[in-house]
């Protein structure tokens, strides 16, 4: 399925560390290169995922317009793990408690809301994939602990 849609604004990186969020575990107390991560992100690579994501989404049309409305997609995160050598990132979503919080007259299912949070997630891994295969030019500099064994 397609998503007729064109892509929103790319999220502005903000200096956020990674292990605030309670899904993200990132083993490395380096600089995130978050700026870098959003000049790629203004310089194609937001809309190169995005066009990606929104030809093999299961969203709808209107399911879309409720995650423009909450202004899920300036919420996502995108940071370098320099630990494991990747880009992480933190998606957005819909809270566990959103009937009870009565955010948006169009979320009212649980499809839906389940919908909006998976497929977010989808579209965070994406743009990960093509920041890491198109974009990132640098590798981790891995220092080894000074008390390793040494084998002959």
């Amino acid at each position: 399925m397609s998503l007729d849609v064109g892509p929103p604004e790319p999220p502005e990186l903000e200096p956020i560390d990674p292990d605030d969020y309670e899904d993200v575990e990132v083993v490395s107390d380096s600089d995130y290169r978050r700026e870098e991560l959003g000049d790629f992100l203004e310089g194609g690579a937001w809309e190169e995922a995005f066009d990606t994501w929104r030809d093999d989404t299961d969203m709808d049309e209107d399911t879309f317009a409720v995650v423009e409305d909450l202004g899920l997609f300036e919420e996502y995160d995108f940071f370098w793990d320099a630990f494991a050598d990747r880009v992480g990132y933190h998606s957005p979503g819909v809270p566990e408690n959103w009937k009870e919080m009565d955010i948006h007259p169009e979320l009212n299912t649980w499809e839906r809301a389940s919908t909006i949070n998976a497929e977010l997630a989808e579209l965070g891994q994406i743009v990960c994939d093509v920041l890491k295969a198109s974009y990132v030019d640098w590798e981790s500099e891995y220092d080894a602990p000074d008390d390793l064994p040494e084998f002959d």
